[in-house]
């Protein structure tokens, strides 16, 4: 059974005349990576904010790790970690001095635990030297390390991969992975990079003009969402007959695209043997975030 971190019912935010969200619901499960995708100004940060009450909603629920945001906000705060654009540090001081002071704001950080997620985000050769010697991709695990300090329920990462080049990516996605796997914790990360929000998460709410417009799954044991298979056949246009009549069938050169789920495949290919076609290859294709995305938004990209 899973449990629910995070879970945001029908939130809009209005500003004057202007709706910067609209009515918007999703969930974030224990141990998820849910990303949301977007372009600038589509509404990412402010749901985020709103999450985190820098924003107020102006209608809609949002409950944390089972807190209502309005009616027990000091706990469900107490639930949350965040870095909200790019986190921000003591220069002068070390990485190690910088964590020690933020801990001194919480109860029951003990010098283990700063250890503990000193060697999460691999800061041990580092953690002593003074924050401005630090890389950009350093500084993002830092900041991952000071927002899990006090052991919260769901992270909240507001565009952590800007500035980093294709391999500090690749390291910080190591990091917030393995965080999921051995803290339990949850992350919400916004995001308009298409490919590291595929490559990172379980499930991706695409969203545009304030609106979350579809919620794709990702991970590994998805169902049948977005199938289809591609049958690689000696007759493609008998082939193409003889299933349009049940399926969902396109054509190209030898290969029809059917629109049916894994269960299906048997039944498909023994009907096309016994029709006397030939059946040379069979491969499932999921639909891609990209495919996704671009159906959900008509091909529209807002900066």
């Amino acid at each position: 059974m899973t449990e629910t971190v995070l879970q945001v019912d029908h939130v809009s935010k209005v500003i004057g005349k202007k709706t910067i969200l609209h009515d918007v619901s999703l969930s974030v499960e224990r141990g998820e990576i849910f990303g949301l995708l977007g372009p600038n100004g589509s509404g990412k940060t402010t749901l985020i904010r709103t999450v985190v009450g820098l924003i107020k909603e102006t209608k809609g629920t949002i409950t944390v790790n089972g807190f209502p945001l309005k009616e027990q906000f000091t706990s469900a705060m107490k639930s949350i970690g965040a870095i909200i654009e790019n986190p921000e540090f003591y220069d002068y001081l070390t990485g190690y001095q910088n964590l020690k002071h933020f801990a001194n704001m919480h109860e029951g950080i003990t010098s283990e635990r700063l250890d503990e997620v000193i060697a999460l985000v691999k800061l041990e050769n580092s953690i002593h030297a003074k924050v401005k010697t630090y890389s950009l991709g350093m500084r993002q695990r830092l900041g991952v390390a000071q927002a899990i300090l006090h052991k919260p329920a769901l992270l909240l990462l507001d565009e952590p991969t800007n500035g980093l080049d294709p391999a500090g990516m690749r390291e910080f996605r190591t990091y917030l992975q393995t965080l999921c796997r051995e803290e339990g914790i949850s992350i919400l990360i916004a995001s308009h990079l298409l490919k590291e929000v595929e490559a990172l998460c379980d499930r991706v709410g695409i969203i545009q003009d304030g609106e979350l417009k579809a919620i794709q799954d990702l991970s590994p044991n998805r169902q049948d969402q977005g199938m289809y298979v591609e049958f690689e056949v000696s007759d493609a246009q008998k082939a193409a007959y003889l299933l349009s009549q049940e399926f969902e069938v396109t054509m190209r050169s030898h290969i029809i695209d059917v629109a049916i789920v894994k269960e299906q495949i048997p039944a498909v290919n023994r009907k096309l043997v016994d029709s006397d076609i030939l059946v040379y290859r069979i491969t499932p294709v999921y639909e891609t975030l990209e495919d996704s995305f671009m159906s959900v938004t008509e091909g529209e990209h807002h900066a």
